[in-house]
Order: C-alpha cells, then structure tokens, then sequence
C-alpha cells in the first residue's frame, strides 16, 4: 500500500495532489483538511478524478483510506493513502497554532462575540437561573466545539466576579484511542482550559449493542458525568447544548416521538441526590459557534468514538438518534429558507402550550385528559 504522512503532505505543492475525504457529509462538514473535495467511501465506485495528480485518500484516522487508495490505483490513478486521516493532520495543525490562542479568543468573547456568544450565554444564566452563588460546576468537555466553546465562557463568566462560585473543567475518557484523547487534551492546551479527565470503559460495553449503542452510551457518560461531579463535590453539571438542539428535540419528539417536549435548560437529576443538569448555552445559535470556530481557525473532532471508522451495526448507520436529528435538521433549514422565523417559532411553542386546547397531557402523576366543553375559539 502506498501511503504519504501529513508532514510529507504539507510540504508538497497543492497544485500537485489532490485530497479526498471520504468520511460522510456531516462529519467533513464539522471539520476537514482545507482545500480536500467529500465523496464518502460508498461513493467513490462511481466518481471520476484527474489523471494528471495525485490523489490522495484520507479517512478519520486511517483504518479504510488504504483500502480505497488501493483500489484507485488499480483503476490507474496515482492514489495514496494519508497516513492517519484527518485525526493525525489535525494533530498537526494544533500544534502550528499559535501559542497566544487562548488569549485572542478571551478578547474576542469580550468583543467581535460577545453579542452573538457571550452575551446570550449571560442572558440564559439569568432568564432561566442557571449559576447561583456557591455553585460548584462540573463543566462536562467532550471535546467537541460547543463544549469547548462552553468552557471559554465560564472562564468570562468567572472573570466577571459578580458572585463566588467554581468550576471544574471535567472529561471523560470512555475509551477513547490515543489519538482522539490527545487531540482533546491539545485543544485544552491550546485553549488554556486546565481539564480533569477520568476513565471509564463505556465503549468497550455499548460496542456490541446493536440497538441503539449512541443512545445507550449517551446515557451510560451521562451517568458517570453525575457520578464523578457529586464525588468532585460539586452539585451542578453543565452540557454544551445549544438553541439548534433545542428546537430540533421539539420537532423529533414530535416526528419520531409522538410527544410534545423539549429540552430544559435546567433539570434536578432523577438519580443523584442534590445535584441539577444546566444547560447555558441554550439560548446560542450553531451558526455562531461555527463562526468563532472558523475564525480562530479551530478544529475539533465531532465523534471521538474509537469504532465510527469500522463500526458495522445497522443502528449505528440507518436508525438511530444521530440520524434522526440530521433529517430534523435539514427540514427545518429548508422551511427557515422559506420563512426566517420558523426557527424562532418552534422555540417559542415550548412557551406557549395552551392547555385549553390540548387533549391530553401528562404530568409526574400521569395522563390528564382534557374533553373541553368550552366556547368554540
């Protein structure tokens, strides 16, 4: 197999190569190598590339790129496959960033952001009464953009002073590979975010559920976030779900669930005594964190999990929640085309449940039902 490493890549002329990242859409849209064209691995059969460059092959992390080089060299393509995929360039440019990151980033919350990010992560800490005076936050990392981008700014809100609380910066290694792990932790680095991460085996026990493994891990890290924050001492958690969240939950418990519900920015656990799950971002829009990201020329892994490069189970491809929430998204982008407040609509229904008009609803005692003999509306 022939195969060409980044630090080789880096130093030929682009003009020369071409790279092709086959990992899906959704993945090579939250992050990619500049300049490399997506055409996911099902799909290369039927594509066509130059004759007169090279063509070089990158996955996640390296584990099916060779496979494909090595059928588009057959084809008589001068193919190669990127040592390390995406995972191993990305590695790379952490380290080419510059070392006073963190601090253009703490400027820029205070400045070019602060309106769209910092301002709406304030607003949701009071409107829904998130942070109180002798809270200790677990603010839970996975290492992703949104809960990096979270972590930045409850360092501002720390800085503010305005009441006395603490933070601990807390990571979970489910079994993450070597590479994804230090990648979080060159980010943490990077972004001056002092992480305390602990271990668990939680891939090693979902990776032979064929129903629903996200799902079943999702709530297994969820368990042992509470878990590690209560033995922390602290009594709060802090996820970096954000406002696209919100309204996309809204519409899949709608289409999928057969339920009206939402995502609340503040929940008292049902298993951990004492401790509450927050939610500060609830109130800033995807768009925006992808904007800080992209600025600052940030990259993140989406999915650390060890087994998306191989991984077989026809939940992980077809059925689950991932994918769901991917055709939730692309319909309310295309209906927000149409008519720019939908988005804010849907939000805003959670708020405005009129029950005099529902037949039924639940509640922590049951169903209530509702047969209204009301005036006609």
């Amino acid at each position: 197999m022939r195969e060409i490493t980044c630090d080789k890549l880096s130093k030929l002329n682009s003009d020369d190569f071409l790279i092709v990242d086959i990992r899906d859409e959704n993945s090579y849209s939250y992050g990619h190598i500049p300049g490399s064209i997506n055409i996911p691995a099902e799909k290369i059969p039927l594509a066509e590339f130059p004759r007169d460059k090279q063509i070089i092959v990158c996955c996640r992390s390296g584990l099916i790129s060779g496979e494909i080089a090595e059928q588009l060299t057959s084809e008589g393509y001068d193919a190669y496959d990127l040592k390390g995929g995406y995972v191993e360039w990305l590695k790379l440019h952490i380290s080419d960033l510059a070392a006073d990151t963190a601090l253009k980033i703490e400027e820029g919350l205070r400045k070019k952001f602060s309106k769209k990010l910092f301002s709406k992560f304030a607003k949701a800490i009071v409107e829904y009464g998130l942070v109180e005076a002798g809270d200790k936050i677990a603010v839970c990392i996975s290492g992703g953009k949104d809960s990096m981008l979270m972590a930045k700014l409850f360092q501002e809100l720390k800085r503010h002073n305005k009441f006395p609380f603490e933070l601990v910066f807390l990571v979970m290694d489910p079994g993450y590979s070597r590479e994804n792990r230090e990648i979080i932790e060159r980010n943490a680095k990077l972004l001056n975010i002092p992480i305390t991460v602990f271990e668990t085996d939680i891939f090693e026990n979902v990776f032979n559920i064929e129903k629903s493994p996200c799902y079943v891990c999702a709530r297994m890290r969820r368990g042992h976030l509470y878990s590690k924050a209560k033995e922390l001492g602290c009594n709060k958690i802090a996820l970096g779900h954000h406002y696209d969240d919100v309204i996309e939950t809204i519409l899949m418990g709608m289409l999928y669930g057969a339920q009206m519900q939402t995502m609340m920015p503040r929940v008292n656990s049902a298993n951990f005594e004492g401790m509450k799950l927050i939610r500060p971002m609830y109130l800033i829009r995807e768009a925006d964190i992808k904007a800080w990201r992209d600025f600052y020329n940030l990259q993140f892994i989406q999915c650390a999990c060890k087994f998306t490069d191989t991984c077989t189970a026809e939940a992980c491809k077809t059925s689950n929640t991932g994918s769901k929430r991917k055709k939730v998204k692309e319909l309310i982008a295309r209906l927000a085309k149409e008519d720019p407040e939908i988005e804010q609509n849907i939000f805003k229904s959670a708020e405005n449940v009129n029950l005099s008009t529902v037949i039924s609803y639940k509640d922590k005692h049951g169903r209530i039902h509702r047969y209204s003999d009301e005036e006609e509306q």
